[in-house]
């Protein structure tokens, strides 16, 4: 039996990844502010090292694989917490998780990022230097200071910032021998997604957000991609980004891939 640690598995994606991923035979140490094997506030410095530690302490057979799913919507206020978390709270914890998948056994890890990843470029994405600079409270400082934008900026930055993060560790994990991916959701029926559409501000947008198919994920469906890329059919897939989402990406962007 591997060991998976997963990241926001209580509700949504992550919930429908773990049932996938139990249903395959794994052990999985959850990690959440709630329901979880590890309780952690991944938007706080203090939370996450706590996280880490705590896992690292179940994990003393090893660790096989990391999915990681914890990230918070436009909608949630102060923004400075969405990029607290869909960034930091993701990349700490990779980092912090490599040394230990390196001893596993087919080690993969992934990272669920967004559709709105490749919506805002690396080049004009005004939190690319204090993400890259490791500066959590200049990200903060510069979503709440973009007033009714602070959301939106907040989470295609992070999510962008994310992939990117990933991309560029492809090299390093590589010569680790552990897989590393993202897959990008478009619209899904998760709480998240609900709550994002009772929003005032940002719920008309999140509404029209319809891609080709003219339906939104079922959470099981994004996880059904995760599960493949956390098995041994995926071995030679690293370093890319699966785009779930319905058809929607390629509707805005059908010159950009």
């Amino acid at each position: 039996m591997s060991t998976i640690v997963m990241s926001g598995c209580a509700t949504g994606i992550g919930a429908a990844t773990r049932k996938a991923l139990e249903a395959a035979g794994h052990k999985i140490i959850g990690i959440d502010i709630r329901d979880a094997e590890v309780i952690a506030d991944l938007s706080t410095a203090q939370g996450r090292k706590q996280a880490i530690a705590d896992v690292l302490l179940q994990c003393s057979e090893g660790m096989d694989g990391a999915v990681l799913c914890a990230g918070l919507g436009v909608q949630v206020k102060p923004a400075g917490k969405v990029t607290s978390v869909n960034y930091f709270g993701a990349v700490e914890l990779l980092d912090a998780f490599l040394p230990e998948l390196q001893k596993g056994h087919r080690p993969a890890a992934v990272v669920i990022s967004s559709v709105a990843s490749a919506h805002l470029a690396w080049d004009r994405n005004p939190l690319a230097a204090a993400f890259e600079a490791g500066d959590e409270a200049q990200a903060a400082a510069i979503v709440e200071g973009a007033g009714d934008q602070g959301g939106n900026l907040a989470y295609a930055g992070s999510k962008n910032a994310l992939t990117v993060a990933v991309r560029k560790r492809v090299e390093t994990w590589g010569k680790a021998g552990v897989r590393l991916n993202t897959v990008a959701p478009g619209a899904t029926d998760t709480p998240l997604l609900q709550a994002g559409l009772k929003d005032p501000l940002y719920g008309e947008s999140i509404a029209r957000f319809v891609p080709p198919l003219g339906r939104r994920a079922e959470p099981s469906e994004i996880a059904a991609v995760i599960a493949f890329l956390m098995s041994p059919a995926a071995s030679y897939v690293h370093g890319a980004q699966f785009v779930i989402d319905g058809g929607i990406d390629a509707l805005m962007r059908p010159t950009a891939f």
